[in-house]
């Protein structure tokens, strides 16, 4: 492959990266704008979810009211039949019937409303547990992004001797050599030290005559005569 050739796959592949890079940033705008239409939708989603519950709750009271008032009549019935009141008891009788009818309906009603209920309920429940899980993926990748992102730019300073990170731990190393070699100065300034004191410390003992100074040259010489006349 030629000089030329190598050139325009790196470029190639460079515009590949960025590409991608434009994709993926794109991608994460468009699921932030998707999790918020779906937030609103969800918040619609409950809305209904009250009124349904609010009309089903009026509606149960609507059936026990009818309920109460079907005993209550049955009563009066019962009581002009006692009396022998049959037009009475006809007439109750009628309205007894009225109050059966209207409650059917009122009973229809709250099961279609209790039903819708139950299935609303379900689909709020398994949006906000989908939801959730997407917000909680979609954060983690942007987290990671970051995390590897702020990876990227401490391993670039620290990569190549120009580098700015490289550059500061060479002087560190060089800084830690500078002071242990100063270290060893001092270290040896001081056994210097100790060891002229010593010195001159034997050269007073021996001219105070308090320790011997060693054979001197005539002492040498008066033994090497004592042995030859011996």
């Amino acid at each position: 492959m030629s000089i030329w050739a190598k050139v325009a796959t790196a470029i190639r592949g460079g515009v590949s990266e960025t590409g991608e890079a434009i994709v993926d940033n794109q991608a994460l705008r468009i699921l932030d704008q998707e999790i918020r239409e779906a937030d609103s939708e969800l918040s619609k989603s409950k809305d209904a979810l009250t009124g349904i519950i609010a009309k089903r709750k009026l509606a149960d009271k609507k059936v026990d009211s009818l309920k109460s008032s079907l005993t209550e009549y049955e009563g009066y019935a019962m009581q002009a039949l006692d009396k022998g009141d049959d037009d009475l008891a006809v007439e109750i009788a009628e309205k007894i019937a009225s109050l059966e009818t209207e409650l059917l309906g009122e009973e229809g009603l709250a099961k279609s409303f209790s039903d819708s209920e139950g299935q609303l309920r379900k689909t709020v429940a398994q949006t906000e547990a989908n939801l959730k899980r997407l917000k909680q993926q979609v954060d983690t990748v942007k987290a990671t992004e970051i995390v590897q992102k702020s990876q990227a730019a401490v391993a670039a300073r620290h990569s190549g001797a120009g580098s700015s990170m490289g550059s500061a731990l060479e002087s560190l190393e060089r800084l830690k050599a500078k002071q242990a070699e100063r270290a060893a100065k001092f270290e040896a300034a001081s056994e210097l030290a100790e060891s002229t004191e010593e010195v001159s410390l034997d050269a007073k003992l021996k001219a105070a005559g308090i320790v011997d100074g060693g054979a001197s040259g005539g002492d040498v010489l008066a033994r090497l005569k004592a042995k030859r006349g011996g």
